[in-house]
């Protein structure tokens, strides 16, 4: 969430970095006008209650005098003590009105703000939507496509993906994985994991994949995304589209303690969504599910550090394509294809040959200020200053079952056979190849 008093205070600034991201309907002018009454009332609202808070600790003085004072005396103070609690009486009931107005005008003042994406940094380039991408760099040599087959055709010749039986327990965009197909995904897991804690800079967490809705809120996911996720109405739990959204609100209305940051953690889960804003897109094989699994890099740093932890980030998310000597790109998100929460943001795209495709395995993001700011969650730099809200950051580490995807396809063999990746190996009882 925007600070309001960067709107307030900076509102051409919020409309320039608003259009660069395309956003025209956000209603900033009902926000500024919504401000200024706010703020008018208050300015009415404040000398009521300071009157009636001095007039509070005059009753209380007379009340004590009345106890010693000579009969005339008393008579003097009681009369004083009546007009003052008629008056008190009078400022209450109006300040009672105007509280109930200043409570309306919060709540439809943070209903406002919650629909206002953050802003791009300057660093961002501009673009309308993900064709003015950027590509930083390329790593490996992409292998131009001979005998590869598409996944969905190499996984069913394998006998290892099963499409027919996922729909009969599911329906569309649902499949199983089977024998070396299932095993391989969840030594990618086990592998991914393991290498994101060799230098004990991540902390595991395995959180719920059900959660109330004040963390959907307070991660951004809620109100632009509600149609693209599923709920629970009876019990009031959203499934979790992605893990970010737990490891935001482990720490909502926190008060982080001095030195515990940065905090970084990482978690594998089930991820959970509709996809209906990809509705008739990459309709074969796995690429897109409405259920699939992914691991999650997630840090929370000091304002000045994220910059340098963005590009930490994208190191780590990248360490697993590496290590897996998959071909892959860095590219670089433009503006109008930023996600609400980012100021900045870079995938991370492995080649699938079989495809014939980059694939989306990972985005990493630098969410700034706005994602604390709306869970409430705040840290002091040392002992008695001033509460702040620290930076937060994002990416996958990476994502199933794109990653399955590209290491099918980068590793199938002429003969229709797949060779495990080395370092996938151990995790597999040391098997080598899947084989039909």
């Amino acid at each position: 969430m925007l600070s309001i008093q960067l709107i307030r205070e900076n509102p051409d600034e919020v409309r320039r970095g608003l259009a660069r991201r395309g956003a025209d309907d956000i209603p900033l002018d009902d926000i500024l006008a919504l401000d200024t009454e706010r703020r008018r009332t208050l300015q009415e609202v404040e000398p009521l209650r300071s009157e009636r808070n001095a007039i509070s600790k005059e009753v209380g003085q007379l009340a004590r005098e009345m106890k010693t004072a000579e009969t005339k005396e008393a008579k003097h103070a009681e009369h004083r003590r009546s007009d003052l609690v008629a008056r008190s009486s009078f400022l209450g009931d109006k300040l009672d009105g105007l509280e109930d107005q200043l409570r309306d005008m919060d709540r439809r003042l943070r209903d406002l703000l919650l629909q206002v994406p953050n802003l791009p940094a300057n660093a961002v380039p501009d673009g309308a939507d993900e064709s003015a991408n950027v590509v930083i760099r390329t790593e490996g040599k992409p292998v131009k496509p001979t005998f590869h087959k598409p996944h969905w055709e190499l996984g069913e010749a394998l006998g290892i993906i099963d499409f027919e039986r996922g729909s009969k327990l599911s329906g569309s965009r649902f499949y199983i994985l089977k024998r070396l197909g299932a095993r391989l995904q969840r030594a990618l897991i086990a592998f991914m994991l393991d290498l994101h804690l060799t230098d004990d800079r991540y902390t595991e967490v395995y959180p719920p994949a059900m959660i109330k809705e004040e963390n959907m809120w307070a991660g951004g996911w809620l109100p632009k995304f509600a149609d693209n996720m599923y709920h629970d109405a009876e019990e009031d739990f959203w499934f979790i589209p992605t893990a970010e959204v737990a490891l935001t609100n482990m720490h909502r209305d926190d008060i982080l303690e001095t030195g515990t940051l940065p905090l970084s953690y990482v978690a594998c889960t089930p991820c959970f969504r509709r996809e209906k804003m990809s509705a008739g897109r990459d309709v074969r094989g796995i690429k897109r599910g409405h259920q699939f699994d992914k691991v999650e890099l997630y840090t929370f740093v000091e304002p000045e550090q994220s910059a340098e932890a963005l590009h930490d980030l994208v190191r780590d998310a990248e360490s697993v394509c590496l290590a897996l000597s998959i071909p892959h790109r860095i590219v670089q998100l433009c503006a109008g294809d930023l996600g609400f929460n980012a100021a900045e943001a870079y995938d991370i795209e492995m080649w699938a040959p079989g495809c014939g495709e980059w694939l989306e395995v990972s985005s990493c993001s630098n969410c700034t200020d706005f994602q604390a700011r709306r869970a409430n969650i705040r840290y002091r730099r040392e002992k008695g200053a001033r509460l702040e809200h620290p930076h937060t950051l994002n990416g996958s580490g990476l994502a199933l079952p794109r990653t399955l995807i590209a290491v099918l396809e980068n590793y199938q063999q002429p003969d229709g056979s797949v060779l495990i990746p080395e370092p996938l190996r151990p995790y597999m009882s040391g098997a080598e190849r899947i084989t039909a």
